[in-house]
Order: C-alpha cells, then structure tokens, then sequence
C-alpha cells in the first residue's frame, strides 16, 4: 500500500453565509492502477493564521496543490510565494501542482491561462484549472497528482531508494494549499 500524506483544502461551495474554517484532518483510501493509496489530508482552507504552523502540516511532504483564484491575481502572487517556502524547506525535486479555480467566472479573471502555465513550467510543476463550484477539474487533478506520485514512488525504489529524500527521513507526503477566500460578517457569521 502507498501511503501519503495530504495537506489539502477541500474546496468548497461557498454560500451566502462565510463559515469560519479550522484546519481539520481526513485519511482517505483509494484505489489507483491496482494500487491501494492511502491519503492523509490536512485543510487549512489557506488561512494566514496557519502559515506560521506551515512547517508542521507540510514537513515529510513530496508534493503539494498550490491554489489561486483567477479572479484575484493577489492570490497567484501568494502562490509564488509558498512556492519558494515549499522548494526552501522540501527540496527542489518536491511535486507540484499549480491550480486557478474559478474558471466558472471566466468573465472577471485577472490572472491569464498562459501566463499561469507559464510560471508552472518554470518551476517544473504542472498546471490546471478548476471550478469547485460546477466541477470541473477536479477529479483530473487528483488523478494525476495521485498518479504522479505512485510514479515517484517506484521511480525511488527501482532506483534502490526507500521512498525518502535522498537520505532524509522523508515519506511518500503531499501537501496542498489553497489561497483563502476572505471571512465575511454575514447573518451567520459569529
């Protein structure tokens, strides 16, 4: 069984009404290619107040979902951000994955498709684009992150490592972050 670890924002539809998000935990087991894949996933919903516990949820990590929102191009200079933190503390050869969501408002983007890409080539990742809200993506990401990360896997043990880090204490780990959609005071917001 590969097993990774998953820190990852389940995007959510977001209603009238803002919820107030905690980081929260969730292992979840699948079945790839013959392969039973266990996943750790931890969800800060991209909070501020959990970037200075970023070492604790993304430490032992080979991979990470870095999201922005399309609409706000902010978000994709936060991207960047975590990017050089990620590569700092996991090492240049961590798996990344860049995602615009929200292409469901196509009409109000401010971050460009190829402009995104781009940037995701340059640093070796890949990039999608997603829409929580009808869909989209999704399952595509997932599949290929999961995927590219069994690949890894065996690429490290055929190549006579045990999954670490050249040396380090490093597991089969995936971390994702996802820029933070702004708490509202709403009617049910406390």
């Amino acid at each position: 069984m590969v097993k990774l670890k998953l820190l990852f924002c389940i995007l959510k539809i977001k209603h009238h009404c803002s919820i107030k998000f905690q980081a929260s935990f969730l292992n979840k087991k699948l079945h790839v290619d013959g392969e039973l894949v266990e996943l750790s996933i931890w969800d800060t919903a991209g909070q501020e107040k959990f970037h200075a516990l970023g070492p604790i949820y993304y430490r032992d990590s080979h991979g990470a979902l870095l999201i922005y929102d399309i609409t706000d191009s902010h978000s994709f200079e936060k991207v960047k951000m975590w990017v050089k933190e990620l590569k700092r503390m996991l090492g240049d050869d961590v798996f990344l994955i860049i995602i615009g969501n929200k292409v469901d408002l196509e009409r109000n983007r401010n971050v460009q498709m190829v402009e995104a890409a781009d940037y995701a080539k340059s640093i070796s990742a890949e990039h999608f684009e997603t829409s929580a809200k009808d869909n989209i993506g999704i399952t595509q990401v997932f599949d290929h992150l999961v995927k590219g990360l069994i690949e890894r896997a065996k690429q490290a043990q055929f190549e006579g490592l045990d999954s670490s880090h050249h040396g380090s204490s490093r597991r089969n780990d995936l971390l994702i972050v996802d820029d933070p959609t702004p708490v509202k005071k709403s009617c049910c917001s406390g």
